[in-house]
């Protein structure tokens, strides 16, 4: 089986050092960068499986290392970042990362979360048999049963259900699905989400197929 290459985008040497020497020991191939500048042409020409990227880098931020490996690029990224605060937790998954973990970290558990991120796409997500979603009438169907959606519970569901897995901050949500800028705030997409969820309920499902990821935001989360 072919090792696969993890890069690590980090400034601070010593703790380059360590994720690294906890990667090879978990069969990993690394590349380290500590800046930037030559991630996105590196990751262009030879395809790694994941990268681990800190925000805060010299030259160019990990925001816009990001920005430009989505423009072009699926792989998981998991944004590591020293600070604290709400928002700046949250702005890698908003620019499409796939995963965060905050400054000081255990190393064992990041090597954990990188795992985890590359077994989810390795694998094909299972939708239950027989789930439809229907677009012309705004319904969910499964098992000869049928729940009625409006129509901004069924643009909700769609985006989170057309991205499996992938987390969506509530600041996110408001961006894509309120798109008539409609006095939104975090409540109502809670509230929304709640109204959604009691509805799929009401279906024979086994799974609870939207996830609240604390202190981050939802997904859909199918059956793996």
């Amino acid at each position: 089986m072919n090792k696969q290459t993890v890069v690590v985008v980090e400034d601070d040497s010593e703790i380059a050092e360590i994720v690294i020497m906890y990667l090879q020991a978990a069969n990993f191939l690394t590349q380290w960068f500590a800046d930037g500048k030559e991630v996105v042409q590196w990751v262009q020409e030879n395809e790694p499986a994941l990268i681990l990227l800190d925000l805060d880098l010299p030259t160019k931020s990990g925001v816009d290392v990001c920005k430009e490996v989505r423009g072009f690029s699926d792989i998981p990224i998991i944004m590591t970042t020293a600070k604290v605060e709400e928002v700046d937790r949250l702005v890698g998954l908003e620019l499409g990362a796939d995963d965060y973990v905050c400054k000081p970290y255990s190393v064992k558990e990041l090597i954990a979360r990188v795992k985890a991120n590359l077994r989810r796409v390795t694998k094909q997500p299972f939708i239950p048999e027989g789930l439809q979603v229907n677009s012309e009438d705004f319904t969910v169907s499964y098992k000869h049963e049928k729940i009625q959606l409006t129509a901004l519970e069924f643009t909700l569901l769609n985006l989170l259900y057309s991205n499996a897995n992938r987390i969506y901050s509530r600041a996110l949500i408001m961006d894509l699905v309120y798109q008539d800028y409609r006095d939104v705030n975090d409540r109502t997409v809670d509230s929304h989400i709640r109204n959604l969820r009691k509805k799929l309920k009401e279906l024979p499902l086994e799974h609870d197929l939207i996830r609240s990821i604390y202190g981050a935001g939802y997904k859909f989360e199918p059956i793996v």
